[in-house]
């Protein structure tokens, strides 16, 4: 079976003014894989999927998305080509409703009837939004704005779905909700990148993962391999 890689960063750097935040990392995400990228507060890794979005520059360094350099691309040139953010913090628009939300997350796509399987789809995945359709984004809960934003990436439709810190700041009952979520989205032949402070969470629906530590990475391997690795254990995994 041959392997394509969807998106490939070499030898990225990142700055912020006069801080190095990412040193040259080196990372490889093939077609119809979950690879997480984990690392506590400050490792870098939202600003990875900055860099990847197009919201940040590289201060060196490329970044191939299908073969073709993209790190001097502007944001929605990038969505354009097939690269979706769910950023963290979930950032729904709290004064459109539900629906209104998945369609902002369709506006590029001109397929009506494909539109409309989607919602189906979107709804059957996470039936709390179809129960909530009309209601303002803005009340729903804090898991159900995850949802949302997660549904409206995946509604423009995107080769590769970036997910920023889902599980960050929800009640556990809706985290492991999303994971499945995410998981299924994948068998339907998306292609994930996840960034994640739950380590064991995202190690366990991953198929490789990369460990950041102050904007280099430390470690890397299939996934099954890092959740039983002794140093991961003790740094990540609280054992």
């Amino acid at each position: 079976m041959t392997t394509e890689t969807l998106l490939e960063i070499k030898d990225m750097h990142v700055h912020y003014g006069a801080i190095h935040a990412i040193h040259g990392i080196n990372l490889k995400v093939n077609k119809g894989e979950i690879v997480t990228i984990l690392g506590s507060n400050g490792a870098g890794k939202t600003t990875s999927l900055h860099t990847i979005s197009g919201l940040l520059k590289p201060s060196k360094g490329e970044i191939l998305f299908k073969g073709k350099r993209i790190d001097h691309l502007k944001a929605n040139k990038i969505v354009s080509l097939g690269i979706a953010q769910s950023p963290e913090g979930r950032m729904v628009f709290p004064d459109l409703s539900v629906k209104e939300n998945l369609e902002m997350g369709a506006y590029l796509r001109r397929d009506k009837a494909e539109i409309e399987k989607d919602y189906e789809y979107m709804y059957n995945l996470f039936p709390k939004l179809k129960e909530r359709s009309a209601q303002l984004a803005g009340t729903l809960s804090g898991g159900e704005q995850q949802m949302l934003a997660i549904a409206r990436a995946y509604m423009s439709k995107p080769e590769l779905l970036l997910l920023d810190e889902p599980s960050l700041g929800i009640a556990p009952i809706l985290v492991q909700a999303i994971f499945n979520a995410i998981v299924e989205l994948n068998k339907k032949g998306m292609t994930i990148l996840l960034v994640e402070q739950n380590a064991y969470a995202s190690l366990k629906i991953a198929h490789r993962g990369y460990v950041l530590t102050t904007g280099e990475i430390f470690m890397e391997g299939p996934a099954s391999e890092l959740i039983e690795n002794d140093e991961i254990k003790k740094a990540y995994l609280g054992h």
